[in-house]
């Protein structure tokens, strides 16, 4: 069984699935949703100058 990955926007969810089906709804490669999910991404992306605005990325079993 694959995991499953939610992706947001803020604090819109805008894709919800597997990483192949995550990726190709926003256009990306499946290794960029698994690099979302990575703590190296959530430390670069809170130090943004507008870190609510970004997308981020969690695994859904891993909580």
């Amino acid at each position: 069984m694959e995991p499953e990955y939610a992706i947001y926007k803020g604090e819109e969810l805008i894709a919800m699935g597997t990483a192949e089906e995550c990726a190709a709804k926003l256009g990306v490669t499946k290794e960029y949703i698994y690099w979302l999910t990575m703590p190296t991404a959530k430390r670069r992306l809170a130090k943004r100058k507008n870190p609510e605005r970004c997308t981020v990325g969690f695994r859904l079993d891993d909580e």
